[in-house]
């Protein structure tokens, strides 16, 4: 049985740029706060990637905090001063960390939601601080940190083709905060640890790459073969809900309901038949809970826990999705079957 790789928002395929990165970055043995010639070179291998990854992100080398990820990152808002006010719908990796309070404080926001792939507007004007989760917009929609308005941003490199455990914190020049890892004064003081060199050059050439792609209209394709599957299981089954399809959202994220299937049951009849897809943020699956975004959109707790999530990505075939189409509506009308006949 040929499987298909549907769950692009939990973790992109390792692109091969970044392979060719780490493996390379792997001979260097030095560590990169040591001053001799070995570490000398880890060390400007560091700062070249985090040159690359500033250029990509449309922020400054200074600016540029490199962590394990989005959630490491995110736990800046733990440091914080004043309140934290994160919508209903915003990234998990913020919600943990959100506060409440009075007076200006900071605003956390996802710009695309992995769960539905919708987008969020940032706002023009505010009180206090801005933090953009931007982990599922980069490289799928066109961002930059200098026009976002944003004050902090945050990412992983596995969602855009990376190595899993590498992510940065964009802060702002002239914003600083609290580390949350003390030790060997690494990152400007802001974030301890010896780097991980093979991840961070992993990190830089898969940004390049999906910038690559992302300016050469890759993504296009990707949201027609979309737009097909989401028409398709429509047709088939009238009572499908599509999230967010008349709102803008990432091209490639197509999150359905079908009223009375439970979303993990989904997940479980779609991977015996060989499709990986999931029902929601990787985050929490398997965690009894209804999605707050799924509430915050209107969903009753009932249909929200019938949610599946499928996301495509550039080397998604549409033969991929066709096969997808053809098991999830036959296996959708057994399940129709069967609950008439119980």
């Amino acid at each position: 049985m040929s499987r298909a790789y549907l769950d692009w928002n939990a973790t992109a395929p390792l692109r091969p740029e970044a392979r060719a990165a780490m493996l390379a970055a792997l001979d260097l043995g030095g560590n990169p706060s040591s001053v001799h010639a070995e570490g000398r070179a880890a060390r400007a291998l560091v700062e070249r990637s985090r040159e690359a990854i500033a250029e990509a992100l449309g922020c400054k080398p200074t600016e540029v905090v490199l962590t394990s990820g989005a959630t490491e990152a995110a736990s800046v808002l733990a440091r914080l001063p004043g309140p934290v006010r994160v919508p209903d719908d915003a990234h998990d990796a913020l919600r943990a960390h959100a506060r409440t309070g009075d007076g200006p404080g900071t605003l956390a926001l996802g710009l695309a939601s992995g769960e539905t792939g919708l987008l969020t507007e940032p706002p023009a004007a505010r009180d206090g601080l801005l933090l953009l989760d931007v982990t599922q917009a980069v490289g799928r929609i066109p961002f930059a940190f200098a026009w976002s308005g944003a004050d902090m941003a945050v990412l992983s490199a596995h969602k855009l083709g990376g190595p899993k455990g590498a992510g940065a914190l964009v802060l702002r020049d002239g914003l600083d905060v609290e580390p949350l890892l003390r030790g060997g004064g690494q990152e400007r003081g802001r974030r301890s640890g010896t780097e991980n060199v093979a991840a961070v050059a992993g990190f830089a050439a898969a940004l390049a790459a999906a910038l690559r792609d992302l300016a050469a209209g890759a993504w296009e394709p990707v949201a027609r073969m979309r737009d097909r599957l989401e028409a398709r299981l429509a047709e088939a089954h009238p009572d499908t809900i599509s999230v967010g399809i008349d709102r803008p959202r990432l091209p490639n994220t197509l999150c359905l309901v079908a009223p009375g299937w439970r979303g993990e049951t989904q997940v479980m009849a779609m991977d015996l038949l060989g499709f990986a897809v999931s029902a929601g943020s990787a985050c929490s699956s398997g965690k009894a809970r209804v999605s707050p975004a799924l509430r915050a959109l209107g969903l009753t707790d009932s249909d929200a826990a019938c949610a599946l999530r499928v996301s495509l990505g550039t080397t998604t075939t549409q033969d991929e999705v066709d096969r997808f189409a053809d098991a999830w509506i036959a296996a959708r009308t057994r399940q129709r079957a069967r609950h008439r006949a119980a």
